[in-house]
């Protein structure tokens, strides 16, 4: 069994600039990557997906399911006349902001492309990712990248070196859809040139807003997230709803953890780095 991880995506700024005809937005985004999140497991063998882990319930195993919709993808592109036996290990919140399905499906394409010796730069495997979803692209890379146009246009930009990090989400679901349609397309600019962390530093996330609007907890976490000692930078990933707090040491973060574990027991947590 080829086995593939399928880190968390963090959004470090979201600049959407407009709606496009096509129902999507053009937006600009910094991509980066934490250590920790999914693991994908491919092999050849009578078809299957099994899902497994602590958010296992919440998806559904069926062909409409991102890793599914991935094999069959790949199988068709490639010709490919064998199934698949695919187990995914599901850690991250599902549809929480920082990529899930997309990281799981982006991790199917490349344990299938390293089970049938398709190089991972293959264009043809570059569309399949972003026929999948916006996000996948980003995910296949696997790499910090600043994002344009859909989100799948990438330029590879320095990343973080390991950077402490705590991401929470406060167990509510937004829907993608619904955060989107509550933006006021209102566009407030354009990401800045230099430096990863400060370009994130000088950016925002417009999708915020919308999203409070919709959990207003998320306000709440946020709030929280600020006040720890030793944060550089927090903010909401994606459309929500997983916030995270970047620090410059892993003291800081860890006791942020506990700050927070102990004002919202229930909330989920994950203390990581961010590469």
């Amino acid at each position: 069994m080829i086995v593939e991880r399928a880190p968390a995506k963090l959004n470090l700024a979201l600049h959407v600039r407009r709606r496009r005809d096509d129902g999507y937005h053009d937006l600009e985004t910094l991509f980066v990557f934490a250590r920790d999140g999914d693991t994908v497991g491919v092999a050849v063998g009578a078809p299957s997906l099994t899902i497994t882990g602590p958010f296992a319930a919440g998806l559904d195993a069926g062909p409409d399911n991102l890793v599914a919709r991935a094999e069959q993808a790949f199988r068709a592109r490639y010709a490919i006349a064998a199934r698949h036996r695919i187990t995914l290990d599901k850690h991250l919140p599902v549809a929480s902001g920082i990529g899930g399905g997309s990281a799981d499906a982006a991790a199917t394409l490349r344990a299938l492309a390293r089970l049938h010796g398709t190089p991972l730069d293959d264009s043809r495997l570059v569309e399949i990712a972003a026929a999948l979803g916006a996000d996948v692209p980003a995910c296949l890379l696997g790499r910090a990248a600043f994002g344009h146009g859909k989100g799948d246009a990438l330029t590879l930009i320095d990343g973080l070196g390991d950077m402490p990090a705590l991401l929470v989400n406060p167990g509510v679901g937004v829907s993608t859809a619904a955060v989107f349609a509550r933006w006021d397309r209102v566009d407030r600019g354009a990401l800045g040139e230099g430096e990863t962390l400060a370009r994130a530093l000088a950016g925002r996330n417009d999708l915020q807003p919308p999203a409070e609007q919709l959990a207003p907890v998320i306000a709440d976490l946020l709030a929280l997230l600020a006040q720890q000692p030793g944060v550089r930078l927090s903010r909401m990933s994606g459309s929500g709803a997983t916030c995270f707090a970047l620090f410059d040491h892993a003291a800081a973060r860890d006791a942020a953890a506990r700050a927070v574990a102990a004002a919202h027991p229930s909330w989920w947590r994950l203390e990581t780095v961010i590469r």
